[in-house]
């Protein structure tokens, strides 16, 4: 048995003690995923064990027939021959830490993380451990987030500003965490707000826990008349510039994301506007969520691993090093395929109502 609780195979990180994996990027027997996000939860598992918050999102994520069982954050389960528990990892909806402890020793994954406040899921909680497996997607000094206060503040002046040109609003978003942020955002709206199919069957989820949403419709053709010149429509990044958009008429668009820190994404995708916004820490967020867990050794999965490896090791006294993995982080919606990092993966934008009818194509 491998000294180290948690290694790398060709299906993703793997507990030989426990028996499982943990957001397998290809098909096992049992795995444990910390979210519910594309590049975390990949269908075709026999079984899937989550944070209780976000067994639906995993299940939508997976397939019909998937066996997902869910956990209480806090709550331990004996698996093989460690125990498992999850905690919150403040990035969406459902998003969990997994800790991982066999004789004593305490190893925790991750996953996703943000520990700035976010009211669409529960804050990030430091677990106290020997190992820490942390992502790094903005891990540069550069990327430092805004107050989200000031962004919403700057989202709603720029709506009400094209409203008063007679310009629709088209916020681009991932339809999983980042848009239903920005929506609870938005709970005084300045007017009528439609959402792509791809996020309205994510809405579901959100409100059925109780998170507070402001009203929204399906973007259908007649939704689309009543928003045309006045309203917020919010969709993928895909979705800009493809013909799904032409029937809100004249539009504004904006893309939220981390990388809007950053002129070049903005510059590349054509956007009017940008707002940064991220369901991942930054810099600074990074380092004290690393601190906290008050861990001697430290691996980094992905995203801008070697700075902060290299940051942790010389400038921290850690052992710090990389632990290769196929996991994206937040794609800066460059790109139209897919697989092209977008963390939430392909969309397709239904014709006859929000889950069900036959595809309109890329969205």
């Amino acid at each position: 048995m491998s000294r180290d609780l948690v290694t790398t195979t060709e299906d993703g990180l793997w507990c030989e003690a426990g028996g499982f994996h943990i957001d397998p990027w290809r098909p096992v027997e049992r795995a444990v995923v910390t979210h519910a996000h594309a590049d975390h939860t990949r269908p075709g598992s026999g079984r899937y064990l989550t944070a209780a918050p976000g067994v639906e999102l995993v299940r939508l994520r997976t397939h019909a027939d998937a066996v997902v069982d869910g956990l209480e954050y806090g709550e331990r389960l004996t698996i093989g021959g460690v125990q498992v528990s999850f905690h919150p990892a403040g990035h969406i909806l459902g998003s969990a830490q997994v800790r991982i402890e066999r004789a004593g020793e305490v190893w925790v994954v991750g996953g996703d993380y943000k520990t700035g406040a976010d009211p669409t899921c529960a804050a990030f909680e430091a677990v106290p451990c020997d190992v820490f497996i942390s992502e790094s997607t903005f891990g540069l000094p550069v990327f430092q987030w805004p107050d989200p206060e000031e962004v919403a503040a700057e989202v709603r002046a720029w709506w009400e500003g094209n409203a008063a040109n007679g310009r629709t609003s088209l916020l681009c978003a991932y339809a999983l965490g980042k848009s239903q942020r920005l929506l609870a955002g938005l709970l005084d709206p300045p007017g009528p707000i439609a959402v792509h199919g791809a996020l309205d069957r994510l809405l579901g989820p959100y409100r059925d826990q109780g998170i507070e949403l402001p009203s929204t419709e399906y973007a259908s053709v007649e939704v689309a008349k009543e928003v045309r010149g006045r309203g917020l429509v919010i969709a993928p990044p895909s979705a800009n510039g493809t013909p799904w958009m032409r029937k809100f008429g004249d539009v504004s668009t904006a893309f939220a994301s981390g990388w809007m820190t950053l002129r070049g994404p903005r510059r590349r995708r054509g956007f009017d506007q940008g707002f940064t916004v991220s369901d991942h820490a930054d810099w600074r967020g990074l380092l004290g969520a690393i601190e906290a867990t008050g861990a001697s050794r430290v691996l980094v999965t992905h995203g801008y691993v070697d700075p902060l490896v290299r940051y942790l090791s010389e400038e921290r006294g850690l052992q710090a090093e990389r632990l290769d993995s196929r996991f994206e982080g937040e794609g800066d919606g460059a790109e139209e395929s897919a697989g092209s990092g977008e963390a939430e993966g392909p969309v397709v934008e239904p014709v006859s109502g929000p889950g069900h009818g036959a595809p309109e194509g890329r969205s």
